[in-house]
């Protein structure tokens, strides 16, 4: 068997790639989540973000996080995440979460369960740069989290 693919990158998330990782002929649904980097954030207006990570540490919750799909949805095919280290301009992709499976319900509930668990405990930081030549750390937070926040 060939070694595992890093989960962390500093080159181009090429998401045909990623999808082509998780071929399986049981699988009748494959779903692709992409987060990019958008051009405005808590700073104000963004140009671009860095994200710096504790590389083994950091590996190791991704891995974490693909073995939790397999344990919580026993019937997915394949699961791949890959996220992104450096500097992003805005658009680029900085995180990809795939999941393949039989059917598209735990498709879907398996890869949204993903990248809301990769925000909340992967050791990933991210820091926006501003056209003004600021930049701003920013607090990765789940969906949920953010409800929890504004109730």
């Amino acid at each position: 068997m060939a070694p595992r693919a890093s989960r962390l990158t500093r080159r181009r998330i090429d998401p045909a790639r990623v999808l082509d990782s998780l071929s399986d002929p049981g699988a009748g649904a494959l779903v692709l989540f992409l987060g990019t980097v958008r051009d405005t954030g808590e700073a104000g207006a963004v140009e671009g973000m860095e994200y710096e990570a504790y590389g083994e540490m950091a590996e190791r919750a991704l891995a974490r996080v693909e073995e939790r799909v397999r344990r919580l949805w026993p019937g997915v095919k394949g699961v791949r995440v890959v996220h992104r280290v450096g500097r992003l301009a805005v658009g680029d992709v900085s995180v990809a979460v795939a999941v393949s499976a039989p059917h598209r319900a735990e498709a879907f509930e398996a890869c949204r369960d993903a990248i809301e668990t990769i925000k909340e405990e992967a050791t990933i930081w991210k820091r926006e740069r501003t056209p003004d030549g600021r930049s701003v750390w920013v607090e990765g937070r789940s969906l949920e989290r953010r409800r929890r926040r504004r109730a």
